[in-house]
């Protein structure tokens, strides 16, 4: 048989152990949290990581590219007068 007295060093002990809402932080709980992200969006996160690094280096061939026919486009202009001046007797 318990008596009072163990009883109310029971329900002490008890409710000693639960905390109750802090009167310096009114911020909700879901702030304290530290939120681990699934193993889905890590995945998804890396995707979009490695699309983005991959949409850059399109971009940047795309303009190597560009840059590149531009070149090819001047050569051409420049092979077409050597021939002019070659045809007209002498270079130009």
């Amino acid at each position: 048989m318990t008596t009072p007295e163990y009883i109310e060093w029971w329900g002490r002990r008890i409710n000693d152990n639960i905390l109750g809402p802090s009167q310096g932080d009114n911020q909700p709980i879901e702030k304290h949290l530290r939120i681990v992200p699934s193993e889905l969006e890590i995945i998804r996160q890396d995707f979009e990581r490695r699309n983005s690094e991959l949409e850059k280096k399109i971009e940047q061939m795309e303009k190597e590219k560009m840059n590149l026919r531009l070149d090819m486009d001047v050569q051409k202009l420049e092979v077409e007068k050597l021939r002019r001046g070659e045809s007209q007797g002498g270079f130009g």
